[in-house]
């Protein structure tokens, strides 16, 4: 959430900042009426206690007079009941406001390129070599049922689209990339570890932004307020909500490894092979909570901490600096990580590294004293998938896939894995 006074102070800047996004800054009228209201409402109401406090004044006197101050309390009850009302007013605007300052997104860096989809997003640089094959490379799904590793048919009958079963290997590796990435992010990169709960609550959504606007991508538990989490960020970055945190301890980085529960709901007819979009998927999250002034070197190392997982896998890559009509509401930057699938012969979104600045922080209240100071100010947050598991194991396969049909097992794996090659085997 941006605050109020900047965007009250900066309506010009806000209105081009939505243009650029998007979106109708229609919005900004509607800021502006229920803004003035505000300060309208609350005008009235100082005014009405300064004759309040007048009026007790006089009431004070006449009775140490010993005179009649009926009519004066008579007005004093009066002006309290106008009180009254202007404050339930006055909260019922605040309301509205707040709900309006939610639904405007965030502020891009200047160093944001414009554009209008993901056709304008720049490409900062690539690793790796292209792999080649001496016949045509196949599609995970095709090489995940080969191998029997991978069982699409199975789930339908379990629960319905978008899920899958893992067998045996490919269950393993599931499990060895979970095992590897946090090894690799607490012990070389400094993160913390951090088991969250799979549930969260309302205050928690709307902290980091999901909701209310992407309610209709969560999936709700009838009759409580809960909701699966979408991804570890939700619970990772609402692990300080309504707190101040030890300036000394800044930064502070956590990592997670959860599943995620997304409805995909503006996604029918999308990636309905395979496993690339799934209602439930696995994911290695890392969250940094910073120093306003340091939280753009912190996105930059975040980043190259999820390049690393790709690096030491010899997975092909390029990094991708999102445009202001690509990137997601709440971030200030972004960069998405694209693994390069040869079986499909196009690079995919494994992990999206975005630097929220402040905005996350008001929605949640989380805040840090600076030291010498006795104002506490917003952290800022820094968060990015570190990676995702579903689609680094289908990158595996696609990437290591040989011609007799088994995938090798690449060498940063197999200490997890305890082989080096996946052949096939059915159940």
């Amino acid at each position: 959430m941006l605050d109020l006074a900047f965007v009250r102070e900066n309506l010009p800047n806000v209105e081009e900042m939505l243009r650029r996004r998007g979106q109708d800054p229609a919005v900004l009228a509607r800021f502006r009426e229920i803004d003035d209201k505000r300060r309208q409402l609350i005008t009235q109401s100082e005014t009405l206690k300064a004759q309040r406090n007048k009026a007790s004044e006089e009431i004070a006197k006449l009775k140490k007079a010993g005179q009649d101050a009926s009519a004066q309390m008579e007005a004093t009850k009066q002006l309290r009941e106008q009180g009254d009302t202007l404050e339930k007013q006055a909260g019922e605007i605040d309301q509205e406001l707040r709900t309006l300052l939610a639904g405007i997104p965030n502020m891009p860096h200047e160093s944001v390129p414009l554009g209008h989809s993901a056709d304008d997003n720049k490409e900062v640089r690539k690793w790796g070599a292209l792999p080649q094959f001496s016949f045509t490379p196949k599609p995970h799904w095709e090489l995940g049922e080969q191998l029997g590793i991978l069982d699409m048919e199975r789930a339908v009958k379990l629960t319905g689209a978008r899920f899958a079963v893992y067998w045996d290997l490919g269950a393993r590796l599931e499990r060895a990339l979970a095992n590897f990435m946090l090894d690799l992010h607490t012990k070389d990169h400094g993160y913390t570890e951090v088991l969250t709960p799979y549930m969260v609550n309302s205050n928690s959504m709307y902290g980091t932004g999901q909701l209310p606007k992407f309610a209709d991508d969560l999936f709700k538990i009838d009759k409580h307020d809960l909701w699966l989490i979408p991804t570890a960020e939700v619970p990772l970055t609402n692990l300080y909500r309504d707190e101040t945190v030890d300036a000394a301890r800044l930064p502070m980085s956590v990592t997670g490894y959860t599943p995620c529960f997304r409805s995909e709901a503006g996604s029918y007819g999308k990636d309905v092979r395979g496993i690339i979009r799934q209602h439930q998927f696995q994911k290695v999250e890392l969250v940094k909570f910073t120093r306003p002034e340091d939280s753009y070197a912190q996105h930059e190392e975040l980043t190259r901490n999820a390049e690393m997982v790709l690096q030491k896998l010899g997975l092909h890559y390029r990094v991708m600096l999102l445009c202001t009509g690509d990137m997601g509401a709440n971030a200030s930057k972004t960069y998405d990580l694209e693994v390069w699938l040869p079986g499909q012969q196009l690079f995919r979104e494994i992990s999206s590294c975005s630097n929220f600045e402040a905005y996350q922080a008001r929605r949640a209240n989380i805040r840090y004293r600076p030291e010498g100071s006795k104002k506490s100010e917003f952290v800022h947050t820094v968060n990015g998938s570190g990676l995702a598991i579903g689609r680094t194991w289908l990158a595996i396969l696609e990437n290591y896939q040989q011609a007799d049909g088994s995938v090798i097992v690449p060498e940063a794996l197999r200490p997890y894995m305890g082989t080096d090659r996946i052949v096939a085997k059915k159940f």
